[in-house]
């Protein structure tokens, strides 16, 4: 085969160090982006907070500081001509220093030290202290006892001589601990320790605390007929001992010490305005970044002899400009979603259009990747709540009329028809189907039943009450 050298022009789409940092950006939550910018502060000398007085007369290339102080105005003003305050990213106390809200956020008390302060206050020997504060140490985040005692035991050094009636008791007494039903080694358990706690003279209680002991399991499956032929008695003795077990709390440490807490700053915010909605940023949300006017005419005075500055001021006009870039592009993704949902703004989830990206995208004229970035973990508030702005799109089903329905607005109508179900011959599944196709809606049960699921509602048989 004879080699030979060939020329040939083509286009490639590069990734310019700038690109990839507007791409990332664009990512980002408002929360990350914020962590990023402060990491940003620390590491660029030119690049200062657009809130800090300047110290030159000359103008700073300013992020998220070009809108006019009336349209500031009204964005702090709703539909209803009172004012809203968005806050102004900072506060300053009275001694001058940055004032912090989440200083004054009490930390949430976990499990645990809600315990060992009850076990502070009992008077017990040091060795009974010691066992309680170990069974305190093995339950889950449910507040369960998950290891058998005698497990426990033989896990334990055989120098400490701990006997399982030992055990026994420090658990016994880690059991009259609140929140009740803590420390149970089953969910019958914990429900039986709670009822324990309830006057004898409680209607249904002896009949509720035979059902958890002993056939819990009917009462899952909604064997009503089967309990009350166990139990000889009638539906409203059943029903009684039935709404006691369900005020009963199957995860006793539930509002103990989460820590998974996620905190949202909207990006959009949206008003009513002349009748139509309209999409605004939150200028909270807006980090306020300008290049140090001193450095830069400084560098702009020793041309090429700046070094590794000049390529800082390079990297903090970048980031200024990509980051105002940001907003730009999420506002104006906002303002499309927001112009095409007006109708649920008005009337809620049942009138959600249907919305894909491409939609969005052909608008804009933007790549559909850049649209799901800017619709990942980018939040909109308005009368109705908070939303992800993904939370808008989904799919197409056609209605009878020739039109057509989303996804959302068929699960709106799911849980409006089990909401207002008769409890006693709840609807199932098919007979949904049936009642949204008298709407004009055809729907397969199946997929009645995928977003019955996904909205988390039992099927038919556990919806069943007497």
């Amino acid at each position: 085969m004879k080699q030979s050298l060939q020329l040939k022009v083509s286009q490639q789409l590069t990734l310019t160090p700038q690109l990839q940092q507007s791409i990332r950006l664009l990512q980002l939550s408002t929360v990350d982006l914020q962590t990023e910018v402060e990491r940003f502060l620390q590491d660029n000398p030119l690049l200062e907070r657009g809130d800090e007085p300047v110290a030159d007369s000359a103008p700073a290339e300013t992020a998220g500081s070009e809108a006019e102080p009336e349209r500031q105005e009204a964005e702090r003003e709703d539909s209803s001509g009172e004012l809203t305050d968005w806050g102004s990213g900072s506060r300053r106390g009275e001694d001058g220093d940055d004032y912090d809200p989440m200083a004054n956020v009490p930390r949430p008390v976990t499990l645990r030290e809600h315990l060992l302060a009850q076990l502070g206050e009992i008077a017990l020997p040091e060795r009974d202290c010691a066992i309680v504060q170990l069974l305190i140490e093995e339950l889950d985040e449910d507040g369960y006892l998950t290891i058998d005692l005698q497990e426990l035991a033989a896990s334990l050094p055989l120098e400490l001589g701990i006997e399982d009636d030992e055990l026994a008791f420090g658990l016994k007494l880690l059991q009259q601990f609140e929140p009740q039903g803590v420390g149970a080694r089953s969910l019958s358990e914990s429900l039986a320790l709670q009822l324990a706690q309830l006057p004898d003279s409680t209607p249904g209680k002896a009949l509720a605390h035979a059902i958890v002991r002993e056939h819990l399991t009917l009462l899952g499956n909604r064997d009503y007929t089967r309990l009350k032929r166990l139990f000889d008695v009638c539906d409203g003795e059943l029903k009684q001992a039935q709404s006691l077990i369900a005020r009963l709390n199957p995860r006793p440490a539930s509002g103990f010490g989460a820590d998974d807490t996620r905190y949202i700053i909207p990006d959009i915010a949206v008003r009513r305005v002349k009748g139509r909605w309209r999409a605004e940023l939150n200028n909270a949300a807006v980090p306020r970044l300008r290049v140090n006017q001193m450095y830069a005419q400084m560098l702009s005075e020793n041309r090429g002899g700046g070094g590794e500055m000049s390529s800082r001021l390079q990297e903090a006009k970048w980031l200024v400009k990509n980051i105002q870039q940001r907003f730009d592009t999420i506002l104006k993704v906002a303002e499309s979603i927001v112009e095409r949902q007006q109708a649920f703004f008005e009337h809620g989830e049942v009138a959600m259009r249907p919305l894909i990206l491409r939609d969005i995208a052909d608008e804009l004229e933007l790549h559909e990747s850049t649209v799901s970035r800017v619709t990942t973990q980018k939040y909109l508030l308005c009368p109705r709540g908070l939303f992800e702005l993904k939370y808008f799109f989904g799919s197409a089903l056609e209605t009878d009329s020739g039109g057509e329905c989303s996804a959302t607005a068929i699960k709106a109508h799911i849980r409006q028809m089990i909401d207002a179900e008769n409890r006693a011959k709840p609807l199932s599944d098919s007979a949904l189907a049936d009642e949204l196709a008298k709407q004009g809606i055809q729907v397969a049960r199946r997929t009645v039943a995928k977003y019955r699921e996904a909205m988390q509602i039992p099927p038919v048989n556990l919806r069943k009450v007497l």
